[in-house]
């Protein structure tokens, strides 16, 4: 039995789940509404405040989808309770954040500002010039969100500079090895 997959989902107050034909499941929350079609061989079953997900048998696959569909129910519904977040910093002298209206604008080293505008249901912060805060109730979406942000300026290995993740460390490099460092 999958370790992930057997564990129940707990479904807090103010949340609903609709477990629809064909495991389409909709779960209502606080931060907004997420949608998505699971598998249809899993079976979903809500047994009062709990979700279960059972599989039919021991096949590889039914194993495999087993923690996947567990887990993509426990993401949507930590989403429309807590959110999730992703933070961004950026290094680099002259490199900044900023937000103009629903755009964020950033200034990374080009001839031009790039401009980036948030999609629905995803919201971006700028605390401070060197901060982004990616926030969102679907996971994937954020997740993606903050690598396209990003991809705009990877982070170099050699002075570190871009934009990367709080979390990330960056592997660095030494220079030329006749050049002289300062």
């Amino acid at each position: 039995m999958s370790r992930i997959g057997k564990m129940p989902i707990a479904v807090p107050a103010g949340v609903t789940v609709t477990i629809g034909a064909g495991n389409e499941v909709t779960v209502k929350g606080p931060n907004g509404t997420l949608s998505r079609q699971l598998h249809p061989d899993m079976i979903i079953k809500s047994e009062g405040s709990e979700i279960i997900v059972e599989r039919p048998s021991e096949e590889k696959m039914h194993k495999a989808l087993h923690g996947l569909t567990r887990t993509l129910l426990n993401n949507m519904v930590v989403g429309v309770t807590q959110g999730f977040t992703k933070e961004l910093e950026i290094n680099g002298v002259g490199y900044r954040a900023q937000m103009q209206g629903k755009k964020l604008v950033l200034s990374l080293g080009y001839s031009h500002p790039v401009e980036y505008e948030a999609e629905e249901g995803i919201t971006i912060e700028v605390p401070a010039p060197n901060k982004i805060f990616v926030k969102g109730a679907n996971k994937e979406r954020v997740g993606a969100v903050a690598a396209k942000i990003r991809e705009y300026r990877m982070p170099e290995p050699y002075k570190g500079k871009g934009i990367k993740y709080v979390d990330e460390v960056i592997r660095r490099k030494e220079g030329k090895a006749g050049a002289k460092k300062k």
